[in-house]
């Protein structure tokens, strides 16, 4: 069972509103999303996300999100090649589900399956 890739990398910021203004200007374009709770930009393909930091969905640093067919049986097989479950698959909206796994270092490997 292969992923899509790295599609999504969520941020966790101090500052939305400051953030929100220096990613635009990165990426050459304004938030797709952009809410209180999270600020959201599409780019080529990609998705990059800003998180208030300490928030329940923020990461603790940039996460990198692998896209999967099937989330449960994605975190079966990395459980079983090793890996922990940091956070269980939670629904986060719009039938997106999301799960956090560490590998045998500590990384934090993000998965996300769209319904």
């Amino acid at each position: 069972m292969t992923t899509q890739g790295i599609k999504t990398v969520l941020h966790p910021v101090a500052d939305l509103t400051a953030a929100k203004t220096v990613y635009a200007a990165l990426l050459g374009l304004e938030p797709q999303t952009d809410s209180p709770y999270y600020v959201g930009f599409e780019a080529e393909g990609q998705h990059i996300g800003l998180v208030p930091a300490g928030s329940p969905q923020s990461p603790e640093s940039p996460v990198s999100y692998w896209h999967v067919a099937d989330i449960e049986a994605k975190i079966a097989a990395l459980t079983a090649a090793g890996a922990a479950v940091q956070q269980a698959a939670r629904e986060v909206g719009g039938g997106r589900l999301v799960a956090t796994v560490t590998d045998p270092d500590g990384n934090v490997l993000g998965l996300i399956q769209d319904r």
